[in-house]
């Protein structure tokens, strides 16, 4: 069956966060679940993700397709390299978009990053790993990634981010721990 997560590169095999966010699996077959283990682990080895880029991981059968946006052709590049040297990928899809050069974006992330990271009542901005990724295209914002709480969820959402000008359009698409735990358990 498909295995399929959004996040950030993946914190330890099984939450991997790519820059979204949580694994989805249907009783999969295991060499795919192993496949999809050892990908997210090289996705997460990859030194030039940053917040700003996040990556998706489907698997099945062998065959492993890459979406998401990432800031650099460089980093799509590179990435589905190191992915197709994967021990058991018969087939690589890399699909993974490339986000438009948009100065007016790119001081867009800048604000929200330092709202987002600089806020000391935000309680999900704690730890080495950023646990949240801010992705823009054109003025289109889309957040993914782990926070602690609803709470967490909401205030990154209504404080932090509808506070900024050039927001044109938001996508929470943000995920509890608590989610985190029961999407891992039903694997």
């Amino acid at each position: 069956m498909l295995k399929k997560m959004r996040g950030i590169g993946a914190l330890v095999a099984l939450s991997v966060m790519l820059s979204g966010t949580l694994a989805r699996a249907s009783s999969g077959e295991p060499k795919d679940f192993q496949l999809f283990n050892a990908v997210a682990d090289r996705v997460n080895r990859y030194d030039r993700m940053t917040i700003f880029d996040s990556i998706d991981i489907g698997v099945k059968d062998g065959v492993v397709t890459l979406t998401g946006e990432v800031t650099n052709p460089i980093k799509r590049d590179e990435i589905g390299k190191e992915i197709a040297k994967v021990d058991g990928v018969r087939t690589l899809k890399n699909n993974i978009a490339v986000l438009p050069v948009s100065p007016f974006d790119d001081q867009l992330r800048a604000r929200l990053a330092r709202s987002i990271y600089g806020n000391s009542n935000f309680s999900s901005n704690r730890g080495a790993i950023p646990s949240i990724r801010i992705i823009v295209d054109n003025g289109h914002v889309t957040l993914t990634g782990v926070v602690n709480s609803d709470f967490d969820r909401q205030f990154a959402e209504e404080t932090i981010v509808r506070q900024q000008s050039g927001v044109f359009s938001l996508k929470n698409e943000l995920k509890t721990d608590a989610e985190v735990k029961a999407a891992r358990e039903k694997l």
